[in-house]
């Protein structure tokens, strides 16, 4: 069994809160039902994979509606799923890091990102952020999605580790099977990263060891 080098965590519900239903209810009370935009388009996942910029994302969401709906609006309830981050989980990332390569693999996309920049600026600060991961990956910057094998073997082949060498954290089941088709060894996140989903990560790292096999 390979040795595990590196730990590639997801970003929302896992380090960062997220609730989707508050931006649902959002879009709601704006006249938009994005079940209706989800099914009938490809719309959400073209954002994510960057292959649709911000300005056309907004004027496509507009088509949906017949009402007048502000830049703003439409930012504000896009974000609307965004929370926090508690201190803990970036002592339990600046922890980890001291032993393996951390990196970070999101499907994300620029409304997003801008927003979660600006939260952890006022927050946290972005040096201290950044100084925490070897290096990110970002699904509208690298230009593919997670569960598709293609990103997981790009984020590989970009760290110079083989899929064996790497544990994937995800709370979603579809990129935890993903990831475990080009052979990373996975920890399906329950709940975000704290105290309670540390010893399965720890155990997981622990039984790559030699000592332990």
């Amino acid at each position: 069994m390979n040795k595990i080098s590196a730990i590639i965590f997801d970003l929302g519900g896992v380090i960062l809160d997220i609730d989707q239903e508050r931006t649902i209810r959002a879009f709601t009370k704006l006249g938009i039902d994005l079940e209706v935009i989800n099914t009938q388009s490809s719309l959400f996942n073209d954002y994510e994979r960057g292959t649709i910029n911000t300005i056309d994302f907004k004027q496509a969401i507009r088509s949906f509606t017949k009402g007048d709906v502000t830049d703003n609006q439409l930012v504000h309830a896009w974000n609307a799923m965004l929370l926090l981050i508690p201190e803990e989980r970036l002592k339990i990332l600046e922890r980890l890091r001291r032993k393996y390569k951390v990196y970070l693999l999101s499907n994300t996309n620029d409304i997003h990102m801008e927003a979660f920049y600006d939260y952890i600026s006022k927050t946290f600060g972005i040096a201290y952020w950044e100084s925490l991961f070897d290096g990110l990956f970002m699904s509208y910057k690298i230009g593919m999605r997670k569960p598709e094998e293609a990103c997981y073997n790009y984020v590989c082949q970009k760290i110079n580790l083989a899929p064996q060498e790497c544990l994937f954290i995800d709370d979603n089941n579809m990129n935890i099977r993903g990831a475990e088709f080009v052979g990373m060894r996975t920890v399906l996140a329950h709940e975000p990263l704290g105290h309670s989903l540390l010893p399965t990560i720890q155990a997981t790292l622990l039984s790559s060891t030699p000592e332990y096999n």
